[in-house]
């Protein structure tokens, strides 16, 4: 077995586990007993592939715990991070968008809790269970919004303001307080960072050491620590 994807052996999954979360909230608990019996839970070590670009969507899933990155591949081969997904969304639903194979590639940020179903079972969940499809088409549309607004923000923006507002999306989606400001809750390089923003590891690299001289963010073992929130929205604007 792949030790880092290991197949969680839990007595029993507690309904409590998908209650809350927005595809599942409006079911009664004996549908949540169902969904989770036909589930497999997995946990997930940091930089494990999930699935890859390209593969037949054969399963879809719910991280329950973690991050994930979902990760483009260029004609040339490259691979390019284009999107954060955190805890308590769905990933791998190549269905909503009306294809077979994944379009794109999601590996863990960070030491993850998934779920996942076959795919077979997609028609079934959105026909029998109120709120799923609705609510997955609003994960969708979000992310679209988000891949739109990283369009717009490379065609009129300046490098300096991508880069902020990358930090700021990252702080805002899965930030936490800590001594002195917000940190990004996941291990993230300044590659990462590049591109996210479409540049270079040496702008990348140029930009956050002059922001730490003044003392805007910190950033060292894989951590970016957000300490003047206000002063970085600033400089997202221009």
């Amino acid at each position: 077995m792949d030790v880092a994807a290991k197949k969680t052996s839990f007595p029993r999954l507690d309904e409590s586990l998908l209650s809350h979360l927005p595809p599942f909230s409006k079911l009664e608990t004996r549908q949540i007993r169902t969904v989770l019996d036909q589930a497999t839970s997995r946990r997930c070590e940091a930089n494990h592939c999930v699935f890859s670009e390209g593969d037949v969507a054969d399963r879809f899933y719910m991280l329950l715990d973690g991050y994930v990155r979902v990760i483009r591949v260029t004609s040339d081969g490259e691979q390019v991070t284009s999107l954060h997904i955190p805890a308590g969304q769905l990933l791998g639903i190549a269905k909503a968008l009306g294809k077979d194979t994944y379009p794109a590639t999601a590996m863990t940020a960070s030491e993850s809790i998934l779920l996942s179903w076959p795919m077979r079972l997609w028609d079934n969940f959105v026909q029998d269970y109120d709120g799923f499809a609705t609510e997955t088409y609003k994960t969708v549309g979000a992310r679209v919004g988000e891949m739109n607004n990283r369009i717009v923000e490379l065609a009129t923006q300046q490098v300096e303001q991508r880069v902020a507002n990358a930090i700021l999306r990252l702080i805002n989606q899965t930030g936490r307080k800590v001594e002195d400001g917000i940190e990004i809750d996941f291990p993230i390089t300044r590659q990462d960072l590049s591109e996210l923003t479409a540049t270079t590891l040496h702008t990348v690299s140029r930009l956050l050491s002059a922001w730490e001289k003044q003392g805007l963010v910190t950033s060292k073992r894989k951590r970016i620590k957000v300490c003047d929130p206000h002063a970085l929205v600033v400089l997202s604007q221009g």
